[in-house]
C-alpha cells in the first residue's frame, strides 16, 4: 500500500462511472500505487539529469 494519497477517489469515481462502469473499493489502493510507482520513476530520471525539479519528459 502506497503511503500517502495520491488520487481523489471521487474524481476517479465520477471519471468511471461517466464510462457506465464501476470500479471495486480496493481497486483505488491499486490505482494509487501504480501512480506513486510513476512519480517515483520520474524522480528518479530528474535526479539521474541532474534536475531539482520534475518536468513533463520525466514521465
Amino acid at each position: 500500500m502506497a503511503s500517502e494519497t495520491f488520487i481523489v477517489k471521487s474524481k476517479v469515481a465520477d471519471f468511471i462511472r461517466g464510462k457506465d462502469m464501476m470500479m471495486s473499493s480496493d481497486a483505488y489502493d491499486a490505482l494509487n500505487e501504480e501512480v506513486e510507482k510513476v512519480i517515483k520513476r520520474a524522480v528518479e530520471r530528474c535526479a539521474q539529469g541532474g534536475r531539482k525539479t520534475v518536468k513533463p519528459f520525466d514521465f
